[in-house]
């Protein structure tokens, strides 16, 4: 038995079991097995049938498209753990294993407390909400990036993140309103987030003078290859607010160092810790991840005692 789980849009937390041998016609239509009443959704939107242990979808001719794991389809089949995204909903293909069998008005009860309890946590201007636990941010970026969507996304966890999109493209990221930090290094300190609150809201009249320029793809893609990096080299660093110092006595020659390694010293002895070094100087967080893992080795640098 399988379910479709609403992890964001109108009936977040809610879900829709599906009965096998069946289909369920999903669409703005009121007569329809799931109704999602929004402009973006068509009258009748996508086909998701169950036949012999197979669960495949299919776009009804969609104004607006019918997404499966961030790619546009015509017909797909589903596995499980598969997002698809249907106006502003997203809905995860998910395991019932034993549960009950439930009835159309039990099923549309169910939805309707769901959609109850997600009005009173939703902002009045937001078009979609939900939890990175539930939907990673770089497939929910992907999935913005296909359907062209514009606003801005607002993560929040012990920090504030704002990720600015103009039709599917990222060209801005903030953290905790600091711009100093600028657009790159921000975009992907949040990629690496995997707990928080996502919101989101509609385009606002915000303009900056530094905007990210590649690709939505491309930008997903270093995110993660740092992601891959420092996890691979993060048992050999101090943590983020490790306070840091110049090793005493330096042993080993200053003239063998590079400019950017010397910069980077003095960086180390004004701000005095890892996270305060990783925000000031230039360069990403795995840049100068890997610089200051040098320093530490070969005994210019070491942790404070």
């Amino acid at each position: 038995m399988y379910a479709l789980k609403f992890i964001s849009g109108k009936y977040q937390g809610g879900e829709f079991p599906l009965k096998p041998n069946k289909q369920v016609v999903i669409g703005r239509s009121s007569d329809l097995d799931m109704v999602l009443v929004e402009d973006m959704v068509s009258r009748k939107h996508a086909k998701i049938s169950s036949q012999d242990g197979k669960i495949v979808i299919e776009d009804l001719g969609s104004t607006n498209g019918t997404f499966v794991n961030g790619e546009k389809v015509k017909q797909a089949r589903l596995k499980e753990g598969d997002r698809i995204l249907i106006g502003t909903s997203i809905l995860k293909l998910v395991a019932q294993g034993n549960a009950p069998t439930l009835d159309h008005l039990q099923v549309k009860k169910g939805l309707e407390e769901a959609a109850a309890a997600q009005a009173a946590r939703q902002t009045r201007s937001s078009s979609m909400t939900g939890k990175i636990e539930e939907v990673p941010l770089p497939d929910l970026l992907q999935l913005f990036g296909t359907s062209k969507k514009n606003g801005v996304l607002h993560i929040k966890n012990e920090h504030v993140a704002r990720i600015y999109m103009r039709q599917g493209r990222i060209f801005y990221a903030v953290i905790d309103n600091n711009h100093q930090l600028g657009p790159q290094k921000s975009f992907y300190r949040i990629v690496r987030w995997e707990k928080g609150d996502f919101e989101l809201l509609p385009p606002d009249n915000q303009e900056f003078i530094v905007e990210l320029e590649d690709p939505t793809e491309a930008l997903l893609m270093e995110g993660l290859r740092e992601l891959d990096e420092l996890r691979r080299i993060e048992k050999d660093l101090p943590p983020a607010d490790a306070p840091l110092e110049l090793a005493r006595p330096i042993l080993a020659p200053l003239h063998d160092l590079k400019a950017e390694q010397l910069d980077l010293l003095q960086s180390v002895h004004n701000e005095g810790s890892m996270g305060r070094v990783l925000d000031k100087a230039d360069g990403t967080d795995l840049e100068l991840s890997i610089a200051l893992l040098g320093l530490l080795q070969k005994g210019y640098l070491r942790p404070v005692p």
